[in-house]
């Protein structure tokens, strides 16, 4: 058993499924951890290298400061090959100034645990303070979502019931 940041990631569960563990990864965040820590999402915890281990751990910890991606920039469309007398140096330089920038870092704004718990309670009293429908809703523990309330209220009177006091 691996223990990060606290949680507990079964041995025998694939590294992308294990993730999800993490309150504030769903499968499309998991997904995209595992090809940035270059982890393959068949490969189980126990499997995992002491290294990536870390790297998962360090990331997931501050990802705001986390190292920027690992890529090689691809030629451009208006590549033209170098002379041959040119040094590598100039090569790489060249390359650098022709590519275009990769997409923007998605990951870098992620919170988990914690951080996304206060973040939905803080979302939740923003709407109570206001006075909307769905913090009213939210106040008296009912239904969020426009659910039938009727017949099946009782799960949302069970789960909202931490917020109505809190």
């Amino acid at each position: 058993m691996v223990h990060v940041l606290g949680v507990l990631l079964p041995d025998l569960q694939y590294a992308r499924q294990a993730l999800t563990t993490f309150y504030g990864i769903g499968n499309k965040t998991a997904h995209r951890l595992c090809a940035r820590l270059q982890v393959h999402d068949r490969q189980k915890i126990r499997d995992l290298t002491p290294t990536q281990i870390t790297e998962l751990a360090s990331f997931l910890a501050s990802p705001s400061t986390a190292s920027p991606l690992r890529r090689m920039p691809l030629a451009s469309f208006k590549y033209k090959p170098p002379p041959v007398s040119t040094s590598i140096e100039d090569i790489r330089r060249r390359v650098l100034e022709d590519s275009v920038p990769g997409p923007p870092d998605t990951l870098k704004g992620l919170k988990i645990e914690s951080e996304a718990k206060r973040v939905v309670k803080e979302n939740i009293a923003h709407l109570r303070m206001i006075g909307s429908y769905v913090g009213k809703r939210h106040a008296m523990g009912l239904p969020v979502r426009g659910q039938n309330t009727q017949s099946n209220a009782k799960t949302a009177k069970k789960l909202n019931r931490v917020t109505r006091f809190g």
